[in-house]
């Protein structure tokens, strides 16, 4: 109908067959390829209130409960990666957490944030290890940074990612993690299946909000 809006492309796959999925103020769409769920770019944050929503946040190598949530994603990783491996923590934000557990643990981490640790001399050096926790669900281009992550990992190198999952329409409607107006890329496990398959990557899936993707040695 001519009266329609045009449909977006998928944000990750770049599909072009993307549905409505959800409109709540904000539209979102569901790519059947990828699975992944999007918010429509004319939600997006500019970069100066997207850092406003950021500086709010409190976490803190200090502070044993963010440590306990971050073992998540740390232990399986550090049970991973050989010892004083080296390792980029992707969206590091402004206290840096993860990276100091791995260093305690023996090994060297490099940080990157864009608005924290804009150091793009990182993706000049190759890692065994590169985590990204509750980072992928803000990325406004998730393919080119992922895929820019997955050129910085060493074969046999591990990839961990912590991100909420998207399940359903109906559990998607009741869900307050879209709620943050600085959420805007929602993965699946169908997701995860696409990216490892791209990449020809294994894929462990661990609990409700952990997938580690590993690199082929060739």
């Amino acid at each position: 109908m001519s009266g329609e809006r045009p449909r977006p492309e998928c944000r990750l796959c770049h599909g072009a067959d993307c549905h409505p999925f959800h409109d709540d103020g904000r539209r979102y769409f569901r790519c059947p390829k990828c699975g992944l769920v999007f918010a429509h770019s004319e939600c997006f944050l500019s970069a100066e209130d997207e850092r406003a929503v950021y500086d709010r946040h409190q976490n803190s190598p200090d502070d044993s409960r963010y440590r306990q949530f971050l073992s998540r994603l740390f232990e399986p990783m550090a049970a991973r990666v050989s010892p004083e491996s080296r390792g980029l923590d992707f969206g590091s934000g402004p206290g840096p957490t993860l990276s100091v557990m791995f260093e305690e643990n023996g090994h060297i981490v490099s940080l990157y944030d864009p608005f924290y640790a804009p150091d793009f001399g990182v993706f000049q050096s190759k890692y065994d290890f590169i985590t990204a926790s509750e980072v992928v669900e803000h990325l406004y281009r998730p393919r080119e940074e992922l895929d820019r992550l997955w050129r910085c990992l060493r074969p046999g190198g591990v990839l961990g990612i912590m991100t909420k999952r998207v399940l359903d329409h109906e559990a998607f409607s009741r869900w307050h993690y879209k709620n943050d107006p600085t959420h805007v890329c929602f993965f699946a496990v169908q997701t995860f299946e696409w990216l490892a398959a791209c990449w020809r990557a294994t894929l462990t899936v661990l609990g409700e909000d952990v997938v580690i993707l590993g690199k082929q040695t060739d």
